[in-house]
């Protein structure tokens, strides 16, 4: 395993009140206040997906980052302030730019369309991730610092498991290195390695995600006043629908909504489906979703959802728990197809639960 040489330097400034302190508590003066020690490093050449640098402050984890991965530590920019988020990274296609949105957990359309400058600080940060790991997509690798640094522990731990869910599925093309002094984000990224500054140790890593444990109530429709806005279609609800809340550790996450499917006797519909921002990108949805079904498939019925948010399609086509099925355009008279342009002029599909 490879060595680096770290060099921690800070300047003396010499003062009045600096020679009081000194002398007060036996502070020893120099022109600079140096400190040297090796630490080992990952071989880059060797195959790995994640890794991880954590320590307190001032323990040299932004300097050692700086020194192994260079231009590939990423530096923050400002976003404008005069375009949606979704125009501040540059002339991508805009498929690439939402699956990446995507894939950190930043799932809201309806949060797109708006300046950074007003977006949550948990938003903001995965705004800022999804931008370093475009520009280190293709096999590149990413280092970020202060890594969960300015968001709570919930969103910590929920964006650390969002990202390495979507490098280690392929969906995100790099490798990544969380530099952080937040030890409580080890088990969520399952880091394949990891080098600890404060004991100055490397290890390679084989950590346990903690389960995430959802409670699924039926609720009344009033519910839904926690989630609407964060929808990406109209903010009402569907008339006779059914309600259902998913609760992790007692605080409510996410929202699913049934209703008949009109002229079919024997099926339900799921018509709305949102998880609250600083949860999204970790499956708890379509969990949910999941186990609306069953509840229904228990019941004799018939379950579909249609959608086109790309998080959806995208789960229901990998999953062998959903098949496509074919859906008549609203006022159509001819032949049925999987993907239709519906309202506004979204592209849609949708799929049957089959368990």
């Amino acid at each position: 395993m490879p060595q680096i040489e770290v060099k921690l330097d800070c300047p003396v400034f010499d003062s009045f009140r600096v020679r009081q302190v000194a002398g007060m508590f036996d502070v020893p003066l120099g022109n600079r206040a140096t400190e040297r020690f090796a630490v080992e490093v990952p071989d880059l050449d060797h195959p790995w997906r994640i890794g991880l640098i954590v320590g307190p402050s001032g323990s040299g984890k932004s300097t050692l980052a700086r020194q192994v991965f260079g231009q590939q530590l990423y530096q923050p920019r400002r976003w404008p302030e005069d375009r949606a988020v979704i125009d501040g990274l540059g002339d991508r296609p805009i498929k690439q730019i939402t699956q990446m949105f995507t894939a950190v957990g930043f799932s809201s359309p309806p949060s797109w369309i708006k300046p950074y400058q007003v977006l949550s600080t948990g938003e903001q940060f995965r705004c800022d991730l999804a931008r370093a790991l475009l520009e280190g997509a293709a096999g590149g690798i990413v280092a970020f610092d202060e890594f969960t640094s300015v968001v709570d522990r919930t969103v910590a731990r929920v964006v650390s498991m969002a990202v390495a869910k979507a490098i280690r599925s392929g969906r995100v093309q790099c490798r990544f290195v969380a530099v952080t002094c937040h030890y409580d984000v080890a088990k969520w990224l399952q880091p394949d390695w990891t080098i600890d500054m404060a004991t100055r140790t490397f290890q390679r890593s084989c950590l346990q995600r903690p389960a995430i444990r959802l409670q699924v109530y039926r609720c009344g429709a009033a519910a839904w006043e926690l989630f609407k806005r964060h929808h990406y279609l109209s903010a009402g609800l569907p008339a006779a629908v059914e309600c259902y809340i998913a609760a992790w550790d007692e605080r409510p996450v996410a929202f699913c909504a049934v209703a008949a499917l009109a002229g079919r006797k024997g099926r339900r519909r799921i018509s709305r489906l949102v998880t609250l921002p600083d949860y999204q990108g970790i499956g708890i949805g379509m969990s949910l979703a999941e186990t609306v079904a069953v509840l229904y498939r228990r019941r004799g019925l018939r379950v579909n959802i249609t959608a086109s948010h790309p998080a959806v399609i995208g789960h229901c086509r990998r999953s062998p728990l959903w098949r496509s099925v074919s859906v008549r355009p609203v006022g159509a008279s001819g032949g049925r197809m999987v993907g239709y342009r519906g309202s506004l002029g979204r592209a849609v599909v949708s799929f049957e639960y089959i368990g």
